[in-house]
């Protein structure tokens, strides 16, 4: 999958997920609001709880529209070997059993998952904790799965 494919698809899916955060605010807002949900009593609080939901819905459908911009104004960068892994690399790595591992570092949206004809590509964020690591490696470096002694490693194969 090229880095432009990807890019469309983590827009396609942004698009879909802020559709589907967007009517569940305004499903909760209308819940909080409906006539049925006054409390009866001090002790009824199912217009809170919902207003609470309605709150919660809201920001996470703004967090997704800040992703959306962050995506549609990405300029997706050529990597070579001596390119140094920022922003908008698509790494391939290796573990020490021979697995490998596609991680694309995207500004937003780490933990999305697209599969091609070559596997699962995961997006990664420069503030999690493989994206910190692979910051600034190359084509070539290992970088531990995770920061403990003993920690199993990968080595960085390709970068685009």
């Amino acid at each position: 999958m090229t880095k432009e494919l990807l890019r469309d698809n983590i827009l396609a899916a942004l698009t879909a997920d802020l559709a589907v955060f967007s009517q569940a605010a305004l499903a909760a807002h209308g819940a909080a609001t409906h006539e049925e949900c006054q409390p009866d009593n001090k002790y009824d609080t199912t217009a809170l709880e919902s207003s609470y939901i309605a709150q919660g819905q809201a920001n996470r459908a703004q967090e997704i529209r800040v992703a959306l911009e962050s995506y549609r104004s990405l300029v997706l960068k050529a990597f070579d070997e001596d390119t140094p892994i920022r922003l908008t690399a698509l790494v391939t790595l290796e573990g020490t059993d021979g697995s490998l591992r596609r991680v694309f570092l995207g500004p937003q949206g780490g933990g999305m998952k697209f599969a091609d004809g070559e596997g699962e590509i995961v997006v990664i964020t420069p503030g999690s904790p493989l994206g910190k690591r692979l910051l600034g490696l190359r084509i070539g470096d290992d970088v531990p799965a995770v920061d403990s002694v003993g920690a199993p490693t990968f080595t960085i194969l390709a970068v685009l």
